[in-house]
Formats: C-alpha cells, sequence, structure tokens
C-alpha cells in the first residue's frame, strides 16, 4: 500500500503512441503480479478505445461505465483464471473518451477507488497525452511509459515523459523497453531516451525492465490467453517478471543541468 493514502499501489501503463504493446504489458504485469501472491486488479482505463477484454477473450456484461454510472466497483470486476480481476472498458463510446468536468473527476478517481479493495491497480492508459491519460497519470504511483527502438516511439515517449515532469514533478515514470531485438538494443533505446530527458528536464528515466521481442506473445494474443498461462517460460515472460521484481525497488531521482533546443534529431533518435 501507498503510505501516503493507505490504500493500494495504482501502477499506471502510459505511452505516446500505439503498437508499442502497451495493453499486452498490462494484462501480462497484472498477471505477474497475481501470481506474487498480490491482490491485482486491471482497470482497462483506454476510454472509448478499450479492447483488453477482447485480448482476453471476454464478452463482459458490464465494464467501466456502468462503475462510473453508479455500479459497484467490485461487482463489475471480473475474476480471471489467471489470478487476477479486470475491470474492462468500453470500446467505440464517443461518452467515455469524451469525458469531461465532474465526469472526468470521477473516472480519474477510480483508481484510488479500486485501491480500497486491490493491492495493485494497474491502469492501462490510453495511448497519447490527452486530459484524462494525463490526470490519471499525475495520480498513480508509478508510471510505466511503454517505448520501442522505433524513433516515433521514442519521440513520443519523450512528449509523455515531459507532460508527466508537469504535471506531477515528484512522480515517479519508468521506462519500459518494449519488443527489443536484444537487451543490449534495449539498453541503447534507454540510454538514448534518458540523455533526452536529464538534458531537457533535468532528471534521469530509471529503466523499469526490457521486454524482448518474442514469436510466444502474437501467439498468446492469438489464442487471446495470458503469455503467463499459454508460455510460461518463455522469454518475454521472463522478462515481465524480472519487471515487476524491480517495481519493488525505488526508483532513482536523480537531476541535470537543463537545455535548450530540440530533443530528438533523426539522428540520436535511430542512434
Amino acid at each position: 500500500m501507498t503510505a501516503a493514502t493507505g490504500t493500494g499501489r495504482v501502477i499506471a501503463i502510459a505511452s505516446g503512441k500505439g503498437g508499442v504493446g502497451k495493453t499486452w504489458l498490462a494484462i501480462t504485469l497484472a498477471q505477474a503480479l497475481g501470481q506474487q501472491g498480490r491482490r491485482v486488479v486491471l482497470l482497462d482505463a483506454d476510454l472509448g478505445l478499450a479492447n483488453a477484454d477482447v485480448q482476453l477473450g471476454l464478452n463482459p456484461a458490464r465494464d467501466i461505465a456502468h462503475v462510473l454510472a453508479g455500479g459497484a466497483t467490485e461487482d463489475a470486476a471480473l475474476a480471471l483464471p489467471a489470478g487476477f480481476h479486470l475491470l474492462p472498458g468500453r470500446s467505440g463510446s464517443g461518452a467515455l473518451a469524451g469525458l469531461a468536468g465532474a465526469a472526468l473527476d470521477q473516472a480519474v478517481a477510480l483508481p484510488r477507488r479500486l485501491g480500497a479493495s486491490w493491492q495493485d491497480v494497474v491502469v492501462d492508459l490510453g495511448a497519447g497525452v490527452g486530459a484524462a491519460q494525463r490526470r490519471l497519470a499525475a495520480g498513480a504511483d508509478i508510471v510505466l511509459v511503454v517505448a520501442t527502438e522505433e524513433p516515433t516511439s521514442l519521440t513520443d515517449a519523450y512528449a509523455v515523459l515531459k507532460l508527466h515532469a508537469g504535471d506531477a514533478p515528484a512522480g515517479d515514470a519508468r521506462l519500459v523497453v518494449n519488443l527489443a531485438t536484444t537487451a543490449a538494443a534495449g539498453q541503447r533505446t534507454h540510454a538514448t531516451l534518458e540523455a533526452a530527458t536529464r538534458r531537457f528536464l533535468r532528471r534521469g528515466l530509471p529503466l523499469a525492465g526490457i521486454v524482448r521481442r518474442d514469436a510466444k506473445v502474437p501467439d498468446a494474443i492469438r489464442h487471446q490467453t495470458p503469455l503467463l498461462t499459454r508460455h510460461p517460460a518463455c522469454t518475454a515472460a521472463q522478462d515481465v517478471r524480472a519487471l515487476v521484481r524491480g517495481l519493488n525497488q525505488p526508483a532513482a531521482s536523480t537531476s541535470s543541468t537543463p537545455a535548450t533546443g530540440t530533443p530528438f534529431s533523426s539522428r540520436s533518435a535511430a542512434s
């Protein structure tokens, strides 16, 4: 539980662009935490474009919209054989995608409400830097920003980190490099992005983990089965378990001299 609130830990999974494996990571992280014996709920907060239920082969009768309309939070969360609960989102809902005012406040408060019943609340944020994503990230205990080796992914991840630094100056944001060709390539991706955050944001960027590219991941997604259930010993499964072990360690807080200019040139992003 968090010292400040006495509620469960909120871990937000964010990304600047889609297609980096954010929802898959949120599902796998929730399962790995559950395998540690923790009570875990995954909140699909990709408002209007939710798909965690699809990846898990579910057809839920109730979802986040029912909760925000006054439904019982715990009753709407599905207990899964994989060892965690899921509070599904709703895909194609313009009402959810356009939340504002008091309705948005209610959605932003939801992870802490869930934290009264679960030890870990994993929040799958929508891709991008909209108001809902930023506010949900700012309220989390840990924000895991997912990026790949692609230059565009680095640029978008930097945008998420920059805005989060303004929204939550004391926030704990860490990088997850997904789909890494090798562990060394993942380290280089982290070094490139951290150089930008040190120079332009005056802070370091802790590396939460590197998840190597693994053909078992798309296989599990196609079969709508959690990776740790279908391929528990594969490379990506080992990497996510290592990531989870590291979440219990405090992230180093570092700063550096600010700089001006453009954080990524075409050369630096691809190096």
